[in-house]
């Protein structure tokens, strides 16, 4: 059993999570943050390639490590060895779910692949996330994030407008989206499991996250036979729906409907505008909105983010600041949702995380412990697998498992 306190709707689930870097990562600590107990197993050389990611770090340890893995246990093992396939073999056998996102056919290389491992445990739910899923052309080609962005259609609507050169967003959406869409696969064929006893290979990559996230770009272009293109902060269906400069800062507005319009015209006093006949309803304002978002300008700049945010509150009408990722971490309401936790990592010690952004009234998850140092838990993992304290010293010793402060001979 997991030495730590667990709790949410998937105590009881088994998680081994082979995966590196992120989109595996991310379905890893979604189940563990809804009370699985997962297992980070890395190599036993540099672990994970996210450990090597040293800037920024905090004494020593790797932001981008601790961030993606806190909330699970680690073990150490060389699955190039064929003692360490055995070990895996032997976990697998009393696990619920295996997460992997390597090239295909690495796994099958290790004499670990699916069909192998679900003969030892036909319940098993083998998670996979790769670039471009593992059929079609281009099943056994490597995908990162960049790549998955500009083929889903992303980066041609993300941007300032046209003639631009594209834009990636921010935040790698596609690897976060693939692991949140793997995560739902688990859960699902979970239920299935439960009802069957049966398991099953769950399939997602990062270029079907990506195109995803084109749903409202996608009906456009399905309905009218034009891709559409990138608009800023705008929305291609409703205006105004973007972002404005104000005398101090940058607020976001969405006055996405006539009942929002007729109260954001209230708020705006301009009545210009209110008796515009280019702009009297959704559609006329999609059709002119370079030139709506150009008299609206002036406007905002008249008044404070705050002076704006708070008449804007008043009337009904949603908007909301711009923030930095550190006033987002800040916001009352960020932390009234318990979105960003303290947890305890055994070098750095108390460090700051994310949260589970689901919330669950009668199995509430929770983000309990900090990343593991690589093989941190290996004895303990073993000992629960059924090794005896000699064979998992003979394991360390001959560099098949590695712990910490027992340096791999």
């Amino acid at each position: 059993m997991s030495t730590q306190a667990k709790r949410g709707p998937l105590v009881g689930m088994r998680v081994l999570d082979l995966s590196h870097v992120m989109a595996g990562p991310v379905c890893g600590l979604m189940l563990a943050d809804m009370g699985a107990d997962v297992i980070k197993v890395e190599n036993t050389e540099i672990g994970d390639t996210s450990r090597q990611m040293r800037t920024p770090s905090i004494e020593g340890q790797s932001a981008a490590f601790m961030m993606m893995n806190r909330n699970k246990r680690g073990l150490a093992v060389d699955l190039k060895r064929r003692q360490g396939q055995h070990v895996l073999q032997r976990l697998v056998r009393n696990t619920d779910v295996l997460i992997e996102n390597y090239r295909q056919g690495t796994m099958e290389k290790l004499g670990v692949g699916y069909d192998v491992l679900a003969k030892l445990n036909p319940g098993l739910i083998y998670c996979e996330i790769s670039g471009f899923g593992r059929t079609g052309p281009l099943a056994s080609q490597g995908g990162f994030d960049l790549i998955a962005q500009s083929m889903s259609g992303i980066m041609s609507v993300t941007g300032e407008g046209p003639g631009r050169p594209p834009v990636k967003s921010g935040p790698p959406i596609t690897d976060i989206t693939a692991g949140l869409i793997a995560a739902m696969g688990v859960a699902a064929a979970y239920a299935h499991k439960l009802k069957t006893g049966t398991g099953q290979r769950v399939d997602t990559s990062l270029f079907e996250a990506g195109i995803t996230q084109t749903y409202w770009q996608s009906a456009i272009a399905f309905a009218t036979g034009v891709a559409p293109g990138p608009m800023g902060s705008a929305h291609p269906l409703s205006a105004p729906y973007q972002a404005f400069e104000t005398r101090d800062g940058w607020i976001t507005i969405g006055a996405s409907n006539e009942k929002l319009w007729s109260a954001f015209l209230v708020v705006l006093d301009a009545p210009e505008i209110a008796t515009d006949g280019r702009f009297k309803d959704n559609a006329g304002r999609m059709a002119n909105l370079p030139a709506l978002a150009a008299l609206l300008a002036p406007h905002f700049r008249r008044r404070t983010s705050a002076q704006w945010l708070g008449q804007l509150e008043t009337a009904g009408v949603p908007a909301g600041p711009v923030l930095s990722v550190q006033e987002m971490h800040a916001h009352p309401q960020t932390k009234a949702r318990d979105m960003v936790p303290v947890v305890e990592h055994s070098v750095v010690g108390k460090v700051q995380t994310l949260g589970l952004p689901v919330k669950f009234s009668a199995t509430p998850g929770a983000v309990g412990a900090g990343a593991p140092t690589l093989g941190q838990h290996s004895r303990d993992v073993l000992t629960e697998a059924g090794y005896g304290p000699g064979e998992i010293d003979d394991l360390i010793k001959d560099g098949v498992v590695a712990e910490p402060c027992r340096p791999v001979q």
